[in-house]
């Protein structure tokens, strides 16, 4: 369902009201609310107050920006789970896969700054 709603809110250039989001959707605003709250805490959507018929609602746009990172390892990423060979379309085993031990490079290097200092902290362990 949070896939439906992040293609409905890139469809709209001007980004869409939270209001209409669970009309298009056909599901009630309670549980729009709670898609809403995970698509902001992923970083994916940004929203603003607005006013619409005097009512207060929300203005939700898509997030273009995209971390590097993310960007980079986007085809290991299912949704928001990592899956190792999700969107891959070469014929590797995971065991095997360059595109694979680079993501995970990354983030024992994001973790610690430098792979060596991991590499000294678990001899000394």
């Amino acid at each position: 369902m949070s896939e439906d709603a992040l293609e409905y809110i890139k469809s709209h250039e001007d980004g869409v009201l939270q209001s209409d989001l669970w009309k298009a959707l056909g599901i009630d605003s309670r549980k729009c609310s709670r898609l809403v709250a995970k698509l902001l805490k992923d970083n994916l959507i940004s929203r603003e107050i607005e006013s619409a018929d005097g009512i207060r609602t929300y203005r939700l746009r898509y997030s273009r920006q995209v971390s590097s990172q993310t960007g980079k390892f986007r085809s290991l990423m299912a949704i928001e789970l990592f899956e190792p060979c999700a969107g891959c379309i070469e014929e590797c085993m995971p065991e095997h896969c360059a595109k694979l031990s680079e993501w995970i490079f990354a983030i024992v290097i994001g973790e610690s700054g430098d792979i060596q200092s991991k590499k000294v902290d678990a001899a000394r362990s």
